[in-house]
């Protein structure tokens, strides 16, 4: 197992345990983050902000490896992020979601680039609609016209 790969791992459980400690460990302060709903991200600290709002609207979270592969600087992971939502979600335009009590099984991939033992990029993939959808908060698909 190469560096990529343990710090991949490493920021894996330190993000769903919700250790702030241990992420302000593993990003480069310049770090930069790409993500479906919250667009591109500057800096450690709002990396580590956006992840602790998932961990606060699903407590319960946690990874469902169905992947995991390294090439180089660069570490992958695919799987199911899984939980319920038992606490507000916020929004990127700065609103929040009451909790919903639904459960989620979402399919996600991550893209990690390692320089140094620091994540310096991480790109973050899921279905933000089906992310909503199964919450129930994603709106009903119009009726086709024609």
């Amino acid at each position: 197992m190469g560096e990529a790969r343990r710090v991949m791992d490493d920021v894996t459980e330190a993000a769903f345990s919700g250790d702030r400690a241990a992420l302000g460990e593993i990003y480069a302060a310049d770090a930069s983050a790409v993500t479906p709903d919250a667009g591109e991200l500057s800096g450690r600290g709002e990396i580590i902000n956006w992840m602790q709002h998932f961990t606060e609207a699903l407590p319960d979270a946690r990874w469902e490896e169905l992947a995991k592969y390294e090439s180089g600087d660069t570490a992958i992971d695919e799987g199911y992020v899984v939980g319920t939502n038992t606490g507000p979600l916020a929004l990127p335009t700065g609103e929040t979601l009451p909790a919903t009590g639904k459960k989620v099984r979402v399919r996600a991939c991550d893209v990690a680039t390692v320089e140094a033992g620091w994540i310096t990029t991480h790109r973050f993939y899921y279905d933000q609609m089906e992310f909503l959808g199964q919450l129930g908060l994603a709106p009903e698909p119009s009726p086709a016209t024609g």
